[in-house]
């Protein structure tokens, strides 16, 4: 039988997690697959996936958000099949950034002017769709640094938008 991996939380700060990966098996481990989870505004469920070659490693997640909880899930690739997922749970420190203010404005039938307030050096996702279960599961999305953004949208439709 193939035990899960062993995921530990080295450190964290306010905008990265450091954690280690092993196996409690002299079954030979080529890599990992890691996927890191998290909720954005209790709408919208972000990931990022990471594949770890290798036995045994340390890996850090940057830019992330303060006071935010995140999962952590991986298994090992082994010579004998994929192990089971481990997984753990872990709070950036610090505190979150409050909630932009959004403003959406229609210029013309195909174009939004997004204007939000919120904090400078930081990167904004701005998310759109035409209904919540696509705003939840697989909604159009940009980033920018900005505080605006006009996103091209099809016409005859309404939106919801998300910063």
């Amino acid at each position: 039988v193939i035990p899960p991996p062993v995921i530990h939380i080295e450190d964290y700060s306010e905008d990265s997690i450091s954690f280690s990966l092993k196996m409690t098996t002299n079954i030979k481990v080529s890599g990992y697959i890691v996927n890191i989870y998290w909720t954005f505004d209790a709408h919208r469920q972000e990931k990022r996936t990471l594949m770890v070659e290798g036995e045994k490693s340390i890996q850090r997640v940057a830019n992330l958000t303060a006071h935010t909880p995140y999962e952590i899930s991986a298994w090992a690739k082994t010579e004998l099949g994929d192990s089971p997922l481990s997984f753990v749970h872990v709070v950036t420190s610090g505190t979150r950034p409050a909630s932009p203010s959004l403003k959406a404005k229609a210029i013309n039938q195909t174009a939004v002017e997004c204007s939000w307030t919120g904090p400078r050096n930081v990167v904004y996702g701005i998310f759109y769709a035409t209904s919540f279960l696509e705003l939840y599961r697989s909604p159009h999305n940009t980033t920018t640094s900005s505080h605006n953004i006009t996103v091209l949208v099809q016409r005859d439709e309404q939106y919801l938008f998300l910063v």
